[in-house]
């Protein structure tokens, strides 16, 4: 797995040009090889019937942080072929962080882990969600 000098810069443009990552607030925290970790504010918005972060915007979260890592080992041009995700408790809290990094990367192809954490008002952590990953190139 050969790592790509990220640009971060771009990166959070091509977010940014993304509207419904604009809708729920995103922001790419990190963004160096091998690794990309997206967050967003926790709002009654996000949340579902019960008061948790609804399992949707996990997956995004996920899909996000997973494409946004592999990209950093294939290149800008990616999109996910396909995701798993098992939600291990509900997210409570003031952030929402999605934290990928790659597992395996070739030329054409990426596997990706993700770990969905809720941040509470004090630091604390808690893991929500467990995701996986496969990116490939789209050129």
């Amino acid at each position: 797995m050969t790592a790509l000098l990220p640009d971060v810069h771009l990166a959070r443009k091509v977010l940014a040009d993304q509207p419904f990552s604009a809708l729920v607030g995103a922001r790419l925290e990190v963004f160096e090889p091998g690794r990309a970790v997206l967050a967003l504010d926790i709002h009654q918005g996000l949340t579902q019937q019960n008061g948790f972060v609804h399992g949707g915007v996990l997956a995004y979260a996920a899909d996000n942080a997973i494409t946004f890592a592999a990209g950093t080992v294939l290149g800008p041009a990616v999109l996910t072929s396909g995701m798993t995700i098992s939600y291990v408790r509900p997210a409570l809290g003031a952030t929402l962080e999605a934290d990928a990094t790659v597992v395996s990367g070739g030329r054409r192809q990426a596997v990706c882990r993700c770990d969905l954490l809720a941040v509470g008002d004090d630091g604390a952590r808690t893991l929500c969600a467990v995701a996986q990953g496969s990116v490939l190139t789209t050129g």
